[in-house]
């Protein structure tokens, strides 16, 4: 059986117990009313105990297969056997008295409930012409003729039938109301995990990103000034006390970053101070460890910009700057811009050394994670590097609605 097979009786039976108990509540006490007028007024007639006793037959047959084929969706040779068990009882009863013939009240919508339409109206039929039957073999005795009851069997087969159309018209759709209500919450559920799985995959992305752009860089940027004091220990003792100086401050700087990244704080760097001084302490940090010739400036007027806007642009300078560290051997000079626009703000930083494939999917992580972090707010982010020519990042972020409505929030 296919999964979607086995979707639809659960979705029935998600129905049923709403809306069916309701409905078949009802329905049991108007087939309890019936049996009891009928009943009576087989008593008060004095009839056959045998009418009173197929009549009774009646209530645990139904209560026994009856009503659980009625509340289910099949129809199978179950339901038929129901059904000609019931169409005899009440044959028997309203052979014996004709007053047994108000079950019918009880007995016909048993027959639309239990069997598909085109079953039920042969059944139905049957049930009518019955007590026409016995008015014709005994009518003599009852004083009643054919042509008296016969036009009354007529109609009321002709609203049995219309009745039974409409029922099964309102239980299909109340089923089909059903089902849908159980696929829309399936659905919500669905996308409620969706969105959950979702949601941790983009948080680990973050996560991922926020290590590889602070604490990764930050253990890299430590190991090489301790690998470069080791080297002047010797001749250079006052060197690597400055290196190992520097890098205790490198490992402060990025312990401070851990703690603030775990608790999504603003990034220490940001804190107190706008962009451009954030960049330009970068910039220092790499003529401290590396010696190149940086040169950091500003073009426009430096204005306000939203958090989210600030850190990513940070961000990507970090790690434009640890690409220096790891690919820009021989490189000698290192320009970086802030470039406040109209519209947008760029940050562009370039150098001279011998570059590398952004393809290459061992340096690709970082310039991905630049990537992401800028499409974030809506921004762009470019490489222009290959071996042999130096390397061009540029990050750039809009200042227009997006922006300004992240400022305002």
């Amino acid at each position: 059986m296919s999964q979607a097979q086995h979707d639809v009786p659960q979705a029935g039976a998600y129905y049923g117990p709403e809306s069916g108990s309701r409905w078949f509540g009802l329905w049991d006490g108007f087939f309890a009313v019936s049996y009891l007028v009928t009943a009576t007024l087989l008593l008060t007639s004095g009839t056959h105990a045998v009418a009173i006793g197929a009549l009774t037959l009646i209530v645990p047959w139904y209560a026994a297969l009856g009503r659980p084929l009625m509340i289910g969706d099949a129809v199978g040779p179950r339901n038929l056997v129901f059904a000609g068990v019931l169409l005899l009882l009440f044959a028997v009863a309203t052979s014996f008295s004709l007053a047994g013939s108000f079950a019918m009240f009880a007995v016909v919508p048993m027959l639309i409930m239990s069997l598909s339409m085109r079953q039920a109206v042969v059944m139905l039929i049957a049930a009518h012409l019955w007590p026409v039957t016995v008015v014709w073999l005994r009518g003599e005795d009852m004083g009643l003729g054919v042509l008296q009851v016969l036009p009354i069997a007529l109609l009321s087969i002709a609203l049995s039938t219309l009745l039974g159309l409409w029922v099964k018209r309102v239980v299909r759709q109340s089923k089909e109301r059903g089902r849908l209500i159980e696929d829309l919450r399936r659905s919500r559920e669905r996308v409620a995990r969706l969105s959950h799985e979702a949601g941790i995959s983009a948080e680990r992305e973050r996560l991922a990103r926020e290590i590889h752009d602070t604490i990764a860089q930050g253990l890299t940027s430590i190991i090489g000034l301790v690998q470069t004091a080791e080297s002047e220990l010797d001749h250079s003792p006052d060197l690597a006390r400055t290196h190992l100086s520097l890098a205790g401050r490198v490992a402060k700087e990025s312990l401070a970053e851990a703690r603030d990244f775990v608790t999504t704080l603003t990034p220490p760097a940001l804190r107190g101070s706008s962009l451009v001084q954030a960049v330009r302490r970068q910039a220092d940090g790499l003529v401290a460890e590396t010696g190149l010739d940086v040169r950091c400036t500003v073009e426009g007027d430096e204005k306000p910009l939203p958090m989210n806007v600030n850190v990513v642009l940070l961000r990507s300078v970090q790690e434009a700057i640890a690409n220096v560290r790891k690919h820009a051997a021989r490189a000698r000079t290192v320009d970086v811009l802030v470039a406040y626009e109209e519209d947008t703000v760029r940050v562009v930083i370039r150098d001279d050394g011998q570059g590398f494939s952004p393809d290459d999917d061992q340096n690709g992580y970082g310039l991905r994670g630049m990537r992401a972090r800028a499409a974030e707010i809506h921004g762009s982010a470019t490489v222009d590097s290959r071996p042999g020519h130096g390397t061009t990042i540029e990050v750039t972020a809009p200042l227009g609605a997006v922006a300004q409505e992240a400022f305002s929030g």
